[in-house]
């Protein structure tokens, strides 16, 4: 059996993040890929931008197929691709002009904004929650209610391995979690799914390619999807500061264009999501990706067939920020996001909604 856990000097730093943390072996192989390189493939030409992502994910397949599979070159970019450590980590980035475009939460962009570094969504990279609970043989949550006076094992707060579940007991199951004896065991990465197996807690929140590994190498079993309590929602965007959009409108388009063509490229082969996902993440074993990459199919919205970004993305994921608490002043649509250049992009070289 292999080993969920690696050396702390290979793992990412969390501080500042919020939501759509990894976990366990994924965040050290995510983290191993930033660092070694394995994860940017240099385009010969083009404008460069750095598109700085929250942390290495396999749910950012948009952004790693068109970048794999020369998109991004074709539409004149020479793109590079960085994790920032953190959530709320590429807005920094951005303002200070280090990189162009970013892939993390919306509510990012909205805190950025509220605070006057003025920002704009441009595009959706992941269009549902990509998150499962995973538990012991014979845990299966049929209804949220089961979650009560259970603990969880999640990432150290803030993490959306906690907001996540909060919003949807409170939001789905009508229930406050720590009010009906809702516990959250707070660990670092790599404890999650092992706090599972040796009983200290009930379940673990996971993303992908974490919740295959524990499956696989452990013996738990997805007891539960989020992504099917929640629903469609804008929930991982790109985003660019204004000024920068004010001035690089042609260069946006491009960057719309390749994401378009990357997901209707996803949709209609599906062996590419594999093919990419080796590549990008060659610490993972082969039979975990093509695990993932069914849960990451079969559940609906979580690839988008486009990068546009409708009204009702924008407030239901304005609804499960708030919820969680990583957001304290939500912004509206029509303040926030600029679709025209997704829009475009699905028209040209896409697939419609």
């Amino acid at each position: 059996m292999k080993s969920l856990f690696t050396p702390s000097s290979m793992i990412v730093s969390e501080k500042g993040s919020s939501r759509r943390d990894v976990l366990g072996r994924g965040l050290g192989i995510f983290a191993f890929s930033a660092l070694s390189g394995t994860g940017v493939v240099r385009a010969q030409s083009g404008t460069p931008v750095m598109i700085s992502e929250a942390i290495k994910l396999g749910m950012y397949i948009s952004a790693y197929t068109a970048k794999r599979k020369g998109l991004f070159t074709k539409h004149g970019l020479d793109a590079t691709i960085v994790p920032a450590g953190g959530i709320a980590l590429p807005v920094p980035i951005l303002l200070s002009g280090r990189g162009q475009f970013s892939i993390t939460g919306p509510g990012m962009a909205v805190n950025s904004t509220n605070e006057g570094g003025k920002m704009k969504v441009i595009a959706k990279i992941v269009g549902g929650v990509a998150m499962w609970a995973v538990g012991r043989p014979g845990s299966k949550i049929t209804s949220l209610d089961q979650f009560k006076n259970k603990t969880l094992a999640t990432l150290r707060f803030p993490s959306s391995t906690i907001q996540t579940p909060t919003f949807t007991m409170r939001e789905h199951g009508g229930f406050d979690p720590k009010e009906n004896g809702v516990k959250f065991l707070e660990l670092p990465p790599g404890a999650q799914a092992q706090a599972v197996k040796d009983g200290r807690a009930d379940y673990a929140p996971m993303f992908e390619w974490d919740v295959s590994i524990a499956t696989r190498q452990l013996g738990l079993e997805v007891a539960y999807s989020f992504a099917d309590a929640i629903g469609s929602l804008a929930w991982t965007t790109s985003f660019v500061t204004e000024e920068y959009l004010s001035k690089n409108s042609q260069v946006v388009q491009a960057y719309c264009n390749a994401i378009a063509e990357a997901q209707k490229l996803l949709h209609s082969d599906p062996s590419v999501f594999v093919e990419v996902s080796l590549a990008e993440f060659p610490q993972v074993d082969k039979a975990a990706i093509e695990s993932a990459a069914t849960n990451f199919l079969r559940t609906r919205f979580v690839v988008p067939r486009n990068p546009t970004i409708s009204k009702s993305d924008w407030e239901a994921v304005m609804k499960l920020e708030l919820g969680g608490g990583a957001i304290k002043q939500p912004l509206s649509y029509e303040q926030m996001v600029d679709n025209s250049f997704a829009l475009k992009a699905s028209n040209q070289f896409g697939l419609s909604s």
